[in-house]
């Protein structure tokens, strides 16, 4: 190369892009998960872990109570209509409303409450606002919150959900 022969400028010289290329885009991706960050809500944390830690001992009674009473439930989903047969160890359950409660794993917004109400006989009958699909957690509870059956389901499920009441695991 002679001293004479033409130098091209800054912005056409392979290298200065090669260099800099990796934290130009380092740096544009940290500007978009910033902005992301700041606009989507974190359902899944809570701020009130003391009163959520005290709560587990109740949890845990409600399960005992709900396997002491040898709780079975049959759910049927049929569109939007759902029909639950509840059963204990002394017969058809007889409370006047139950609560089921359907948890989305990621989304809370997604999250259904059906109340069911009695039929008589131990059949209860619901109906959902929204179609369901998907994995779901679900919790089903009695009128005086003092049982509850819970655990995990893929809805709809086309040939019925059969929920037990299992004996809870003591910490």
């Amino acid at each position: 190369m002679s001293e004479h022969a033409p130098v091209a400028p800054w912005y056409r010289q392979p290298w200065f892009w090669f260099l800099t290329i990796f934290p130009l885009a380092a740096i544009i991706w940290c500007l978009v998960m910033i902005v992301v960050a700041s606009n989507m809500k974190d359902t899944m944390v809570t701020d009130d872990y003391s009163k959520e830690g005290l709560a587990i001992n109740l949890d845990i009674a409600r399960d005992q109570l709900a396997y002491d009473m040898g709780m079975v439930g049959e759910v049927n989903f049929d569109n939007r209509q759902v029909t639950l047969k509840l059963n204990t160890d002394n017969g058809p359950a007889q409370f006047p409303y139950v609560v089921l409660n359907l948890f989305h794993p990621t989304l809370a917004g997604r999250d259904r409450t059906i109340q069911f109400s009695n039929e008589g006989g131990g059949y209860y009958s619901g109906t959902m606002n929204q179609d369901i699909e998907g994995r779901w957690y679900y919790d089903l509870r009695g009128p005086d919150n003092k049982w509850r059956l819970k655990g995990e389901a893929k809805l709809p499920a086309e040939d019925g959900l059969t929920i037990q009441a299992e004996e809870p695991v003591k910490g």
